[in-house]
């Protein structure tokens, strides 16, 4: 064991955090490494879902138990997390919907970034202070500390930004696997994605931007259109459309034809940006925020070839060759775009894990318009 003493004084607990009771719940990471040999633990707090439902109704604040660093398993690592977004699979998995659903009760939270507090006797590839983010999904980050198999978390440079990295495992990965995965693309080429204020879709049209390749968004009618607009231009998009615009706009179009439609909305808007696609061309599904089925005049299919695939980012990692290096690769790739400053950071709300039922709250006004994270270190983090 390294860098045992004096760790529980220093990281094991936020003291704002304390209630006025304790249970031996773990949540998913937790419980994975309990024993039945004497271990010695300590009280934190974490979100915790003992049933699936609307999240307000079912997660509760909790205080929970964790190993000391003396008693981590040789394989383990105490990490102190500091903060962690609300994603739309957060809200699947707490409401029972996600393919990977955890065992109860658990910690809701696949992504988040935090800092190593200990490490197990075997542990090489983290150290005592490393910056690191989850690698696998359903790690439980909905907390201030948990224990975890170091495989699952991968160290990343100290100096990202802390909301930056608590947000940069799935959307980012996500846009770059969407961009590359399925059609070559090239200097000139077009894209066509819905959700373009989306996390994701920002990320799409910076990465299209940096390739040279053009981007047409298409944005629900809003109030606030002009401003989005402008902010999405800012970030490199070619043009933005409602679906309304969307035939007037191909009418028009002086670049070469759509060949890449992405989707994340589904329903009617679907077949909007399947109309502009150019024959052969492919339509990647990687989302469903409207909840509505799917909907493509079969023609497009028959008489233009339309191709219709699906993204899944746990998914597609499963698929390649070497997935845990290449979970590996493409955070440090992201981590190396940030840095670059070829990716701009998306806009968050920070709001103190205490105050999670606020965060809920925020999350479904606004998580359109920015990214909503839970924290354990005040507002600077968002700084």
């Amino acid at each position: 064991m390294r860098n045992a003493a004096g760790i529980l004084q220093r990281v094991l607990f936020n003291p704002s955090l304390q209630l006025p009771f304790t249970t031996s719940v773990l949540g998913t990471a937790a419980a994975a490494v309990a024993t039945t040999s004497a271990r010695s633990y300590a009280s934190t707090a974490a979100l915790v879902l003992r049933e699936f439902g609307v999240p307000e109704h079912v997660l509760k604040l909790t205080n929970v138990e964790v190993p000391l660093p003396e008693s981590l398993g040789e394989n383990e690592v105490l990490i102190n997390i500091l903060a962690a977004p609300i994603n739309p699979s957060d809200i699947n998995t707490i409401e029972g919907k996600y393919p990977l659903a955890p065992e109860l009760p658990a910690s809701p939270g696949h992504e988040g970034v935090g800092v190593v507090s200990a490490v197990g006797s075997k542990v090489t590839r983290l150290r005592p202070g490393d910056r690191c983010v989850p690698i696998e999904h359903s790690q439980g980050t909905w907390r201030t500390h948990g224990v975890f198999q170091d495989r699952h978390w991968h160290r990343i440079p100290s100096d990202l930004p802390i909301a930056t990295a608590a947000t940069m495992v799935i959307n980012p990965p996500t846009a770059l696997r969407l961009l590359e995965e399925y059609v070559p693309l090239e200097e000139g080429d077009t894209i066509i994605q819905t959700g373009a204020t989306s996390a994701t879709g920002k990320y799409i049209i910076q990465l299209a931007k940096n390739k040279q390749v053009n981007t047409i968004n298409v944005i629900r009618d809003r109030p606030n259109r002009h401003q989005i607009e402008l902010e999405l231009k800012d970030l490199g998009a070619t043009c933005v459309v409602t679906p309304s615009e969307l035939p007037a706009l191909m009418r028009s179009w002086q670049h070469a034809p759509p060949k890449l439609a992405l989707d994340c909305i589904s329903g009617e808007v679907t077949a909007a940006v399947v109309r502009a696609l150019s024959p052969g061309g492919t339509l990647v599904v990687y989302g469903a925020m409207s909840k509505e089925p799917l909907a493509i005049p079969p023609g497009h299919l028959i008489f233009r070839d339309i191709r219709v695939r699906g993204f899944w980012l746990t998914g597609n990692y499963a698929k390649m060759k070497d997935g845990w290096k290449a979970k590996e690769q493409l955070v440090d790739r992201v981590c190396a775009l940030f840095r670059q400053k070829v990716l701009k950071p998306v806009p968050v709300d920070c709001v103190p894990l205490s105050q999670w039922e606020s965060a809920m709250e925020g999350y479904r006004k606004n998580h359109r318009d920015a990214k909503v994270i839970l924290t354990n270190y005040g507002d600077d983090v968002c700084m």
